[in-house]
């Protein structure tokens, strides 16, 4: 008898007592599992998983529950998993590095000095004004913290491994970051864990965000935007959300830019026009000139629509997914046309929709696959794609 027959044989008591078994399977080289129990469960799977968990760590294999054809799957997958110790150095230098990098960032809003002729003098102008990239800085990575603490707290409540957030630097970049990712070290328990963990990051991150775009927005100034591309050169606007612009209403009172004229097409569609693709560009019109506060909410803003794109490991993937299962991959093929399209206004888009041709197809699956969501959970995840309409925005840079 093969060790895998034996372990069938002796999870096969356990197994009985909370499954109506119709097949069983050993496992062998050619198969990821140990031992394979194929039939309808007795309870619900949340209990079904505590009663075989230590059952089946005992035996040195991880518990895996599945789905198909209208059947409950328990699987035995050899080994357990060790979530392995993380270097916290690592973290902290790209916290550094990213602090650093987004100095620079706010020290090119604020930067009001000659132009250089070169880049090392350019270089030397900003490092003489970092004190002044200090309120973009601080804004910019409390958006991003409570973003990331919001995943590795929610994860740690739920008793998942996971690493501290790693920043990514991008220097002399418009944000100075790619923004932060965490890393779980082992799967979620069950759908509703990975719903937890996946929207916490996006609502704790747009908690700080608005009220610091709110403020920005106050102290920024109205203005009048150039009326030739040449006045414009080396310059670019902010791309609109619908709450992005609704927050520009709620502070200025008006939607803006507004546009000298509509050009004989009614506002509504003006409108709509102009929030998909970025055109006509509203030169001679009126617009807010963002106070470093403002470009760091609104930044926050685009980083929180990013991450909500409901695509493969992406935290909108985990919502689709614990929404959708398996048939959120049937999305893909169209996030990608979508993306594709966007990118003949923005070539950002053109860069997104390849990350997601060849990582978005992949989601995150939990132990338990079988467990679904409660109401509750039901309700924030349906939010969670309604906050992703109110804060993508379709042409987020617009350059003159």
């Amino acid at each position: 008898m093969s060790a895998s027959s034996e372990l069938v044989d002796r999870l096969l008591p356990v197994v009985r007592q909370v499954m109506s078994i119709r097949e069983m399977t050993s496992g062998g080289a050619e198969h990821r599992f140990a031992a394979r129990f194929r039939g309808r469960l007795y309870f619900d799977a949340d209990e079904v998983y505590d009663r075989l968990l230590p059952v089946f760590a005992r035996e040195d294999t991880t518990l895996v529950l599945r789905s198909e054809d209208e059947e409950h799957i328990i699987l035995a997958i050899p080994g357990l998993i060790r979530p392995g110790p993380s270097n916290p150095w690592i973290n902290l230098g790209l916290f550094l590095l990213t602090l650093f990098s987004m100095l620079l960032a706010g020290a090119m809003y604020s930067y009001q000095g000659p132009e250089p002729d070169t880049m090392a003098g350019y270089f030397i102008y900003l490092l003489r004004d970092i004190p002044r990239g200090v309120p973009f800085a601080v804004s910019m990575l409390a958006i991003l913290l409570a973003h990331e603490f919001g995943h590795y707290l929610a994860a740690r409540y739920h008793k998942t491994a996971v690493t501290l957030p790693y920043f990514i630097p991008l220097p002399f970049s418009p944000l100075g970051t790619l923004g932060a990712a965490i890393r779980l070290k082992e799967p979620p328990r069950n759908k509703r864990v990975l719903l937890d963990i996946g929207i916490a990051g996006p609502l704790a991150g747009l908690m700080v965000a608005i009220p610091i775009l709110i403020l920005g927005l106050s102290l920024s100034d109205l203005g009048t935007l150039p009326s030739t591309p040449d006045a414009w050169r080396n310059q670019v606007l902010e791309g609109n959300s619908v709450l992005y612009l609704a927050l520009k209403y709620l502070v200025k009172g008006q939607l803006l830019p507004a546009p000298l004229d509509y050009g004989g097409v009614a506002p509504l569609l003006y409108w709509v026009r102009y929030f998909f693709i970025g055109l006509p560009l509203p030169y001679g019109g009126l617009d807010v000139f963002m106070h470093p506060l403002a470009w760091s909410g609104w930044a926050g803003l685009l980083v929180t629509a990013l991450n909500l794109i409901p695509a493969g490991q992406l935290d909108g993937g985990h919502i689709s997914y614990v929404l959708f299962g398996h048939k959120a991959t049937k999305l893909v093929p169209y996030i990608i046309v979508a993306l594709v399209l966007l990118g003949i206004f923005w070539w950002g888009w053109l860069l997104w929709a390849g990350l997601i041709f060849f990582l978005g197809r992949v989601y995150a699956q939990p132990l338990d696959d079988i467990t679904p969501l409660d109401k509750r959970r039901r309700t924030l995840a349906i939010l969670g794609l309604i906050v992703f309409v109110l804060v993508f925005t379709p042409v987020p840079l617009t350059g003159f």
